[in-house]
């Protein structure tokens, strides 16, 4: 195995110096005006396949604008499979296109099923034979641990990375993740922590991470403690209302261990961020999408550098 996820991110971040990641979650509605009206008046087949190649067009601009400022891509499935066969094949070229231009991709699938199921998603989304072939994948084990078991086999076998849902921030879900004492989520830490020891690489962390969301920031330093060797995939930044420092603080007393995610405030960017008119053209979006990643990837760095 030449492949380590955790390494490899760790790396990317060494190089482009901020441990942020942008999602991307191609929202229909807020597509530049000139992909939008390709599809707006269509209906059936034909606005399934007009929205998809929209949607390609501008995953392509994103990743032209950002591949220097980003370590990682996180494409959200479900707005892909709304689309269709049409939105899967946009998935697949857009996961090929990330590869050419050197990112790593965290598929955001949240998939959690048993046996034979959950090997046919390992087997689709991050098996290197498979058609998609990521890096990583967010998973969730709600329903159990063993759903976890063939994704951590390709963990083993390709250095593949899985990032685990510990403490999600959506109003119910401290329903579960909060219940019993100690919590479930904290049960569920320190059994990725156990899970994590077999695959940690030479940057010292694990390919079994965790996602914390960023408005959990008072509990993230808690699961640190627990799982110290797992990257922490943190969303709620921007669009969400989280700040930076909300974002990190679950790295650990490197200032490492955290990467942020931002997705609508950087896709679609607005206020101080957007200098030019963003439905006007293909060189105004891409301005001001670097223009937005620029502005939150020098927030992180200040943050960075202060832990």
């Amino acid at each position: 195995m030449t492949f380590h996820f955790a390494d490899a991110l760790a790396e990317e971040i060494d190089t482009k110096g901020a441990p942020l990641a942008i999602g991307l979650d191609p929202h229909l509605h807020l597509l530049p005006t000139f992909l939008r009206e390709r599809f707006e008046t269509l209906t059936g087949v034909d606005y399934f396949q007009e929205a998809a190649k929209a949607v390609l067009t501008f995953n392509k601009i994103v990743l032209d604008a950002v591949q220097d400022e980003v370590v990682a891509v996180k494409p959200q499935f479900a707005f892909y499979e709304q689309l269709g066969s049409h939105g899967w094949k946009a998935l697949e070229d857009t996961c090929q296109y990330a590869k050419s231009l050197g990112l790593l991709i965290v598929a955001d699938a949240k998939r959690g099923d048993i046996s034979s199921t959950g090997a046919a998603y390992a087997k689709a989304i991050i098996d290197n034979n498979g058609p998609m072939g990521c890096d990583s994948i967010t998973l969730n084990p709600w329903m159990g641990l063993d759903t976890l078991d063939p994704f951590l086999k390709l963990v083993e076998e390709q250095g593949k990375g899985i990032f685990v849902l510990l403490r999600t921030t959506n109003p119910q879900s401290h329903f579960f993740q909060h219940h019993g004492k100690p919590s479930a989520s904290i049960q569920l830490a320190r059994q990725l922590a156990e899970m994590s020891k077999s695959s940690i690489g030479t940057s010292g962390f694990s390919n079994v991470g965790a996602v914390v969301g960023a408005s959990a920031h008072l509990e993230a330093q808690q699961y640190r403690e627990i799982h110290s060797t797992g990257w922490f995939l943190v969303p709620g930044v921007g669009a969400q209302g989280a700040t930076p420092e909300e974002g990190l603080a679950s790295a650990d007393q490197h200032g490492l261990g955290a990467l942020v995610v931002a997705s609508r405030s950087l896709l679609f960017p607005k206020g101080k961020h957007r200098d030019v008119q963003y439905d006007e053209n293909q060189e105004g979006v891409t301005r001001s999408i670097l223009n937005a990643t620029r502005a939150l990837k020098q927030s992180v760095l200040a943050v960075s550098f202060s832990t």
